[in-house]
């Protein structure tokens, strides 16, 4: 449908009418898909009627949801409370600007029956992250409808017109409660019976319970049960544990053999001695053959026992003696080995560390004074293990520059301004986009750089940067080739800019491309940016 709102500023082009008129205790609200003329890009914005006063509970609320920076809720962008009476004047309207964020809605997604398992866990609980950061902040969000909840084409999820004109933290815990019960029957001509995990099933029924005892304390709290992982039904192969009827497990014994069965004694009764292992009888014969022994088992037959002493028994005397005399001449013969020796090994020691030092130190020493200027210099370490930085030649000419932003979606990023940044006036310089919510560039992509073509391929020192607003950093990265993806391009250095920042790469790096890869900006008047108003490259001498 073509626009015929009137009543926003003329920065703003209305484009085509989405989703159906929201009624408001103060009025109405309907939204519009339009064109940011400044920023060039597209955006959504909702109008209240009528402006004025009627509209600032809702423009309060879009204010307190403008300082949040999640992905699953629509950034807000402005937001202005208009004139009462004044509804059609430019900038009379009472308005809210969100961010566009393209994809397929819930509605769309679900015609065609329950979502995967995996795919409704990830997309709930993102989405549940989302509004728990709203709640920390203060701000319930409501308007979570399968119309407004859109997945992104980079697999994220997002939540369109935030905020809506009201909505309480209880109705947002119920909201997503139906969400999930949507997610796992699915809607329309493919709508199923509601089944699915057990877990998602118990969670959609809390959620949107509303039974004391039963319902669901927060959405953070659903968030971290969405986020825990599911519990298998099968049971492991090898685990002693099996299933009752009502799901619980039990531990089951294993069989037990009779040999290892507990015995129960009688009152008074001693425990069970073990069998024996078997005895070999004793014969009377002569000595057995070798064959019929173990292989170290020695027939006691054939053993004459001493005489006039019993078998294997020494007299008690002659043992106690022959002790105390063998203990008393082993511990003086340790005792002359611990005297003598210990200095002997010392002695050994000092001469071994003699001989080495002269005949390795002074050697060395003798050969530095005999050759001359081999001493190392005062300047330069000793070792040489450090790569001295490489010395700055003249500074190389610049054939060409322009915005490297592959992760954007298309919208010049002051492209005019690229050949500022090295026409020799510190005066001009290139500016990024502002963007708000966050230094990340409001977490919409990693970065935005230049890539400056040096004409042919060079050995580079480093580079000189010059910023008319400093605190913002910098990777500086070189390639052979004009490559389209950042991987194209390897780092050579970092740097966080100011007012003239030098930086010098660890070593000479040949390349005929350098990219200055912007990746994070400054606090500016109106958002976060950040710009360079000089660039030079610097040749190896």
């Amino acid at each position: 449908m073509a626009s015929t709102t009137t009543g926003l500023p003329d920065r703003y082009r209305p484009i085509d009418q989405i989703g159906p008129d929201e009624t408001t205790p103060t009025g109405t609200i309907q939204c519009w898909r339009a064109k940011d003329r400044v920023l060039n890009r597209d955006v959504a914005v909702r109008v209240h009627t009528p402006a004025g006063p009627a509209a600032h509970a809702w423009i309060t609320r879009a204010l307190t949801a403008g300082g949040l920076a999640t992905p699953a809720l629509a950034m807000v962008y402005d937001a202005s409370e208009g004139r009462e009476g004044q509804d059609d004047a430019p900038g009379g309207a009472a308005y809210v600007v969100n961010e566009w964020i393209d994809g397929e809605t819930l509605t769309d997604r679900l015609r065609s029956g329950p979502m995967p398992e995996r795919e409704v866990r990830l997309v709930l609980r993102r989405l549940a992250e989302g509004v728990a950061e709203a709640h920390k902040a203060g701000l319930a969000v409501g308007g979570l409808s399968l119309d407004n909840v859109v997945l992104r084409p980079n697999g994220l999820v997002g939540l369109r017109a935030v905020p809506a004109a009201a909505g309480t933290f209880d109705g947002d815990v119920a909201a997503l409660g139906e969400l999930l019960e949507a997610c796992l029957t699915g809607t329309g001509a493919a709508a199923q019976k509601l089944s699915g995990p057990s877990d998602l099933v118990a969670l959609a029924r809390r959620a949107r319970s509303s039974e004391p005892g039963q319902a669901l304390s927060s959405v953070a709290a659903m968030a971290a049960l969405l986020a825990e992982r599911p519990r298998g039904s099968s049971t492991p192969s090898g685990s002693n544990r099996t299933e009752d009827g009502d799901g619980r497990r039990r531990r089951t014994r294993r069989p037990e053999s009779d040999a290892d069965a507990p015995v129960r004694l009688e009152p008074g009764a001693l425990p069970p001695v073990p069998p024996m292992p078997a005895v070999r009888p004793v014969t009377s014969g002569g000595p057995l053959p070798a064959g019929s022994l173990g292989g170290d088992t020695i027939d006691a037959s054939a053993i004459p026992p001493r005489e006039d002493e019993s078998f294997g028994m020494l007299p008690a005397d002659t043992r106690a003696a022959g002790d105390d005399t063998d203990d008393d001449e082993d511990g003086a013969r340790r005792h002359r080995l611990v005297v003598v020796g210990l200095p002997l090994l010392a002695l050994a020691v000092v001469i071994g560390l003699a001989f080495w030092f002269g005949s390795s130190v002074l050697s060395v020493t003798g050969s530095v004074d005999d050759t001359e200027g081999s001493l190392p210099s005062a300047s330069a370490p000793a070792g040489g293990s450090e790569e001295p930085a490489p010395a700055a030649g003249p500074t190389a000419e610049i054939t060409a520059a322009s915005v490297f932003d592959p992760f954007g979606d298309g919208e010049p990023e002051n492209d005019d301004e690229v050949p500022l940044t090295y026409d020799g006036d510190p005066a001009t310089s290139w500016s990024t986009l502002s963007y708000r919510g966050s230094p990340a560039f409001g977490n919409l992509k990693p970065g935005v750089g230049i890539l400056y073509d040096l004409g042919s391929s060079q050995s580079l020192s480093g580079v000189t940067l010059s910023s008319p607003v400093p605190g913002a950093t910098v990777e500086v990265r070189t390639g052979e080739n004009e490559g389209a993806s950042l991987d194209d391009f390897e780092v050579a250095a970092d740097a966080t800019l100011e007012a003239e920042s030098e930086v010098t790469f660890d070593g000479p790096v040949t390349a005929r491309y350098v990219l200055v890869w912007v990746t994070g900006l400054v606090d500016a008047a109106d958002g976060f940016s950040a710009g360079l108003a000089e660039v030079s490259v610097r040749t190896a001498g």
